[in-house]
């Protein structure tokens, strides 16, 4: 499967392919972001396609490409089981937290979840 355009709830959201290329850059997260300009205003990427240091908040890597996100007004969700990094950080734990409580970044298990919350978000 390709990264592909799919209506969530009557929202446009680029679902990304768990096969796809990792993102390990910031031309990367970019690259996605290119890619949603087709109609999405949500991309929905796989934990498994993030780069470990994503994960690993000391690199800083998760806050810039979050903040990419956050400057072209596109939600970014990371859909899938995060439970070994959420183990092992306790800053992790509490951005997951901060921001499941806001509209600008998800994280989820599994794309029913994405559609249940996005059903929910007025």
């Amino acid at each position: 499967m390709a990264d592909e355009l799919r209506h969530l709830a009557g929202v446009t959201v680029l679902v990304c392919d768990p096969a796809g290329p990792p993102i390990a850059t910031e031309a990367d997260a970019l690259d996605l972001i290119g890619a949603a300009f087709l109609g999405a205003t949500v991309v929905a990427v796989p934990a498994a396609r993030l780069d470990a240091r994503f994960f690993a908040l000391g690199t800083r890597f998760a806050g810039e490409v979050m903040q990419k996100f956050v400057n072209y007004r596109l939600r970014l969700v990371v859909v899938g089981d995060i439970s070994a990094h959420l183990a092992a950080s306790g800053a992790l734990r509490a951005l997951v937290a901060e921001s499941n409580r806001h509209d600008q970044v998800w994280f989820v298990p599994d794309l029913d979840t994405l559609d249940a919350r996005l059903h929910a978000t007025p």
